[in-house]
């Protein structure tokens, strides 16, 4: 079967919704397709908060069909391909699609595999991960149960979803620990791949006192390769040495190695990394010009955040109609993220900079000092905020 739109958008998430609202509020006449497989849409950020027992599982989802903006097609199926010489993608189904124009957003790959024994052992016996619907319920069952032992926290090397989000669990399950009175049982530990705690001084400043004052060890430089769940082992290579270095355990909350989707990396669209090449500025296609993309599978050079879209999708909505009126391409991105770092059941440091790492904050107080506010904001603002505003196409 061959179907040709306008506008063809490659995923269903965050990205491709945001995009999709904010091309219909535009102009109602454009033909636009979203290629999405998945039945249901989570809320991500959301994870950290279920994995510490803030909310149930569930509640971070909505089905996909009540999201896909009025007037837009829904091609429920994967992509395998694609071919942009011929402004073209198949789907896993062997559908052709045609298109005048494309946008690829179809979110991070998470590589279970890629630890050896995670695939097998995640949801059991104490190992935990907050980056599935399916695994993130364990992870508070896990923290909650633990009563004395070593609780390890990792971080792998490369691109994850919201780089502060390995530490954020790490911190809510200290805090958890200290107000059950079993604190004093228990040696927090967090692994991490990389050099420092956070990219940005400013705040990571603030994150080494709050790892220092809560008695979590930082150890840099271990990149886990393997689980031995039935030894509860945990097993690093030491990044400057290569040596092996075992962790015994008795919960271990892991964040898999994640990279751009297979079909994506292997596709002519791919550059460096296999992410989607694009200009940091404009998201147009280095090489293709009617292709587009921005979120967690382009090449652009920040955090791989939902706040980064928000301000990614605007910039690419004008470009996009800027090409289509054969307009120079006159909007451009900075490179704005932002990571709301939990530090605990009533705290947070809500990081936000751009592409120079300078800070690039919303309100008018020092935000590098750990909030109750700022927590609020997160637990209940920027959740109704992403349902009714972003996700609209309004904010």
């Amino acid at each position: 079967m061959s179907d040709h739109h306008q506008i063809v958008i490659v995923g269903g998430g965050t990205a491709g919704i945001t995009v999709a609202s904010r091309l219909r509020n535009a102009d109602p006449s454009l033909d636009i397709a979203i290629v999405e497989p998945s039945d249901k849409h989570y809320y991500q950020p959301l994870w950290t908060l279920v994995g510490g027992g803030m909310f149930e599982p569930e509640e971070s989802g909505r089905d996909e069909a009540s999201l896909i903006p009025y007037g837009v097609a829904w091609i429920k199926d994967y992509v395998e391909t694609f071919s942009p010489n011929a402004n073209r993608i198949t789907t896993r189904n062997g559908d052709d699609i045609t298109y005048d124009y494309l946008v690829v957003a179809p979110g991070i790959q998470v590589n279970w595999d890629q630890v050896k024994g995670l695939k097998e052992s995640v949801g059991k016996d104490g190992v935990c991960s907050n980056y599935s619907i399916d695994t993130v319920g364990s992870t508070w069952e896990f923290i909650r149960n633990l009563k004395a032992g070593v609780a390890l926290f990792t971080q792998p090397a490369g691109a994850v979803k919201c780089g502060g989000a390995p530490q954020k669990i790490c911190y809510l399950a200290e805090d958890h620990f200290r107000r059950s009175g079993v604190r004093d049982k228990i040696d927090v530990i967090f692994t991490l791949a990389g050099p420092r705690l956070f990219a940005v001084d400013r705040y990571r400043e603030t994150l080494e006192k709050v790892a220092q004052r809560k008695g979590v060890e930082p150890r840099f430089r271990h990149n886990l390769v393997e689980i031995r769940s039935g030894s509860k082992e945990a097993v690093y290579s030491q990044m400057d040495t290569g040596e092996e270095i075992v962790i015994k355990y008795d919960m271990i909350h892991v964040t898999p190695p994640m990279s751009a989707p297979d079909f994506v990396s292997r596709s002519e669209l791919a550059g460096e990394g296999g992410w989607v090449d694009v200009d940091k500025h404009t998201l147009q296609h280095t090489r293709f010009a009617n292709v587009f993309a921005l979120g967690d599978a382009s090449s652009l050079p920040t955090s791989k955040t939902g706040a980064a879209i928000r301000k990614q999708a605007p910039v690419l909505v004008s470009n996009l109609r800027s090409l289509m009126q054969q307009q120079p391409l006159a909007a451009s991105y900075d490179g704005y993220t932002s990571c709301p770092v939990v530090t605990g059941y009533d705290s947070l440091v809500l990081a936000e900079f751009d592409y120079s790492g300078q800070p690039a904050e919303t309100f008018p107080f020092d935000q590098a000092k750990e909030r109750f506010s700022m927590f609020l904001l997160k637990k209940f603002g920027l959740p109704a905020l992403y349902w009714h505003g972003m996700l609209q196409g309004r904010v």
